[in-house]
């Protein structure tokens, strides 16, 4: 067997084609992306193609493959909404398309907590879909197509749709790679309040669901993940505390306050003065994204790592800096 990683060069698929390297077996491992790989792994062949224009039946040569689809317009904010329904949407047809031309037969899919929207009430796999973004309604429209692909052939095809929380871990740089650099240059302040839930997970624990979920024999088998505990915001700035001895915030920000603050941020990157800082950002940080995950845990999957310890294995494995 082969293996296709359509958006291969990203947080996620660099580390989940690590992991295929180490399971070993296969006779061949793609990366398909536009983007240089977040890290190089070697055993891995790279091409360089965008999944917004259809993929020829040959694009990595003769098959059968397996095929993973993490390729997606994801960050927010930072595009404009008919960005993710370019890529996110148009990604889709193409991946389903090349797996019906090459007689594909298990197709894992990776969509997002985002579908939920923000949620104070906790949401499983049954909650209901809200989503408040085009991100989030992007994935929702990915989601169905997949499943069309699937449905086309019921009894042969297998497919795999995850929707992950907030992922950590070695080379992420999003949201804790920013906390951790927030928290040990002491520049952190809790946005309104310190009980938000935050939805998240450490990659190592998805990538091992990713790989559980392939054996299984389901036609769909659709599931959340991140850490099975609700973890506040202020349980991750502790955890960060306790692992690298970060000093623990205390300070909490009006959100009204922090929205001035931001909208200043705004009006310097108009001016060209590039920041992170800016209203939605802010948002997202109080509000909770309170998803569940009941499935996974339910078909007998065994999480390694809790906050803590996934925190303490990403430092341990981190280079240059703490959570690099």
């Amino acid at each position: 067997m082969k293996t296709i990683v359509f958006g291969g060069a990203g947080f996620i698929g660099s580390h989940l084609l690590k992991r295929l390297v180490e399971a070993g077996g296969y006779d061949g491992l793609y990366s398909v992306d536009v983007v240089a790989p977040r890290f190089a792994v070697d055993g891995v062949s790279y091409v360089e193609f965008d999944v917004r224009r259809p993929a020829p039946p040959d694009l990595c040569g003769e098959g059968p493959f397996e095929l993973y689809n993490l390729a997606a317009v994801h960050t927010t904010p930072g595009h404009e909404d008919w960005e993710y329904y370019w890529t996110n949407v148009h990604g889709a047809t193409h991946v389903c398309r090349f797996a019906d031309a090459i007689g594909a037969e298990r197709l894992t899919f990776t969509s997002t907590m985002m579908v939920y929207g923000p949620t104070e009430g906790e949401k499983d796999e049954d909650g209901r879909l809200e989503p408040v973004n085009a991100y989030g309604r992007s994935k929702i429209l990915a989601e169905e197509i997949h499943r069309s692909w699937q449905a086309a052939d019921p009894v042969r095809r297998k497919l795999t749709i995850v929707r992950p929380g907030v992922i950590y871990g070695l080379a992420e740089h999003g949201n804790f790679t920013r906390l951790a650099r927030a928290l040990r240059q002491r520049r952190f302040v809790y946005p309104g309040r310190v009980d938000t839930v935050k939805a998240c997970g450490y990659i190592a624990d998805l990538v091992e669901s990713m790989m559980f979920a392939r054996e299984r024999d389901d036609g769909v088998f659709l599931y959340n993940f991140c850490h099975p505990e609700r973890y506040t915001s202020a349980d991750i700035c502790s955890a960060f505390s306790r692992v690298a001895g970060y000093p623990a915030p205390r300070v909490v920000a009006p959100l009204w306050a922090l929205g001035l603050v931001a909208y200043g941020f705004e009006a310097l990157a108009a001016l060209g003065v590039k920041t992170d800082i800016n209203r939605a950002r802010v948002r997202k940080l109080y509000q909770s994204t309170n998803m569940v995950p009941r499935r996974l845990p339910a078909a007998g999957f065994a999480y390694r790592y809790d906050l803590v310890g996934g925190l303490a294995d990403w430092r341990r494995v981190s280079r240059a800096t703490d959570f690099d």
